[in-house]
């Protein structure tokens, strides 16, 4: 069983239902129990940063997440959920992320030509034998949604990058933490073969 966090976030539905499509049980919840008894979580997400924080507290799922990722439960975030995971945002400053991984959120460099939010598909450079891309070739596509890109501060961490505008940290793994800045649930038959590469984990 999947939990996937519930935190007025946004983009929940159609989490649940490319999980569903790949043949995954999983249950909306912010119910500490289910996400304890969870095999896998996945914090989705789209918004701004301090509301996203703000709603966290809100429910105290910043505890039961420190909680979960401390016992080693295979952990997802997304696009906002990936940034949430570590320590600030650019976007709302003086609010402090979740700090489980080391990095900053930075705004995309404007430049000529490209829009800001970000949106469309992307191709991935990928790096350091991420487990949720095994069987997904070089250059394969994935689609973003966002305004605020990664920094991580361990290289090593990263397993995709994409370009736009800037280096864009696009993947990340840690132990048993993972994040997405682009949306796999969104990502055709790519972000179907991630999801199930973390289902497997």
């Amino acid at each position: 069983m999947i939990a996937i966090i519930d935190y007025d976030a946004g983009n929940i539905k159609s989490v649940e239902k490319a999980l569903h499509y790949i043949g995954q049980e999983c249950v909306v919840t912010r119910d500490f129990n289910e996400i304890r008894n969870s095999d896998r979580v996945i914090l989705p997400g789209v918004g701004s940063f301090g509301d996203a924080m703000a709603h966290l507290k809100k429910y105290e799922l910043d505890k039961v997440i420190r909680e979960v990722t401390e016992m080693g439960k295979p952990f997802l975030g997304i696009c906002l959920g990936l940034q949430l995971l570590f320590e600030g945002s650019e976007e709302s400053e003086g609010v402090e992320g979740l700090h489980l991984l080391e990095g900053t959120i930075k705004k995309i460099p404007d430049k000529e030509g490209l829009k800001i939010p970000h949106v469309g598909w992307n191709s991935l450079t990928l790096q350091h034998n991420g487990r949720l891309f095994e069987g997904i070739g070089q250059d394969a596509y994935v689609y973003f949604v966002h305004s605020y890109y990664l920094q991580a501060k361990n290289e090593e961490i990263v397993k995709a990058t994409t370009e736009y505008s800037t280096c864009i940290h696009a993947s990340v793994e840690q132990g048993n933490i993972f994040a997405c800045q682009f949306h796999p649930e969104k990502s055709s038959a790519v972000g179907q073969k991630i999801l199930t590469n973390f289902s497997m984990i």
